[in-house]
């Protein structure tokens, strides 16, 4: 892991260096004036991803902290763009094609491609999905299950953020909500200086709300995480079963970033199989054990679907299923790319999405 983070930082260096030569390439008939002005301005913007990712514990105005995040963390994937437009740019001049104004081209179609990225992230989509369980439950009434996951709540997803995704939430009118984990980004903070505690006690399921912890909420500390949501209404399950008075069965997986986290053949001891059964489970790896187990139903997280092309083409690799709804043998299987986001506030080739699920006993 360190090695990566080297190597992305080291990549990030050189990208910045390569899109500052070829700006200054550009501008060169500017005033010198200028030409000063919008150097500092880049090297500021280049530096504040790195005060994004070490400087979390600087104390700082909420919104100013949340600029900064929002500036840095989005660098990065305008350095990927850039240099990736520029490179072809470079390439057509191998071959003959120049284009003088290949730098502003370059910036304006990276630009725009961030816009758009940005009002994809801020509109999430709503995606319903309509699953008959071979298991009697509920008295044979149709239930309405919200389930979201990666929330980030923190220096990113801010507390007008959370107001807004409560009230699509609730609008759908759900009897149960699940959260698939990493509901905190990784510092309490801001969380607890802005008392998001009271917008997640406006949810409403008359059934309950519960979660599963994710990787960035043991990042937090999954202690400050068990403390802020004694103040809300959520229930979090760890290596838990809960039977709700519908039959419906909840099986709380923990997070594999605990060591100790229970053998899932164990957990399933507490299962009754005649039941019907919903895993909440963080990251969709080991999906063979729902299978096998006869789960009915896996709701999943972690991958944001890689967030921004082409990590998509990576996530797709790394995971068995890496996002969306499939139907394995009997076991139904979601993997979610998240309510929100991690790091970058950008949504290209992906989407934020909200997951509905209308479950009927056949």
């Amino acid at each position: 892991m360190p090695i990566f983070f080297i190597s992305l930082i080291g990549a990030y260096l050189i990208g910045n260096v390569y899109i500052f030569w070829r700006g200054a390439q550009a501008a060169t008939a500017f005033p010198m004036g200028l030409k000063v002005v919008l150097a500092l301005l880049y090297v500021c913007g280049a530096l504040l991803f790195f005060v994004s990712f070490f400087g979390r514990d600087i104390r700082m105005p909420l919104e100013l902290s949340h600029l900064f995040h929002q500036i840095g963390t989005g660098w990065l994937v305008f350095t990927l763009y850039m240099v990736a437009a520029l490179l072809l740019f470079d390439l057509l001049r191998l071959f003959n094609i120049p284009c003088r104004q290949g730098f502003w081209i370059a910036l304006v179609l990276v630009v725009s491609v961030l816009g758009y990225g940005y009002y994809k992230y801020k509109h999430p989509k709503t995606k319903v999905i309509n699953i008959v369980i071979n298991k009697p439950f509920n008295k044979g009434k149709p239930l309405t299950v919200v389930a979201v996951s990666d929330i980030h709540l923190g220096q990113g997803t801010m507390k007008k953020d959370l107001q807004q995704y409560v009230e699509l939430i609730n609008a759908q009118r759900p009897n149960l909500i699940l959260i698939g984990g990493d509901l905190i980004d990784s510092n309490i903070r801001p969380v607890e200086e802005q008392r998001m505690w009271e917008e997640l006690n406006q949810l409403d399921a008359p059934m309950g709300i519960y979660m599963v912890p994710g990787n960035h909420d043991y990042y937090t500390g999954i202690e400050a995480c068990e403390v802020f949501l004694a103040r809300t209404s959520i229930k979090l399950l760890r290596d838990e079963v809960v039977t709700l008075p519908s039959e419906l069965q909840l099986i709380g997986r923990d997070d594999r970033t605990n060591p100790r986290c229970l053998p899932f053949d164990r957990l399933m001891q507490q299962v009754d199989k005649e039941k019907p059964s919903i895993l909440l489970k963080h990251q969709p790896v080991h999906l063979e054990e729902a299978i096998q187990s006869g789960i009915d139903l896996q709701f999943s997280g972690h991958t944001h679907d890689g967030q921004v092309w082409p990590l998509n083409l990576v996530t797709k690799q790394l995971f068995q299923q890496s996002v969306g709804y499939k139907e394995w043998d009997k076991s139904h299987i979601y993997v979610s790319s998240g309510l929100s986001l991690w790091g970058p506030p950008f949504r290209i080739g992906t989407e934020s999405e909200l997951v509905v699920f209308h479950l009927s006993s056949n």
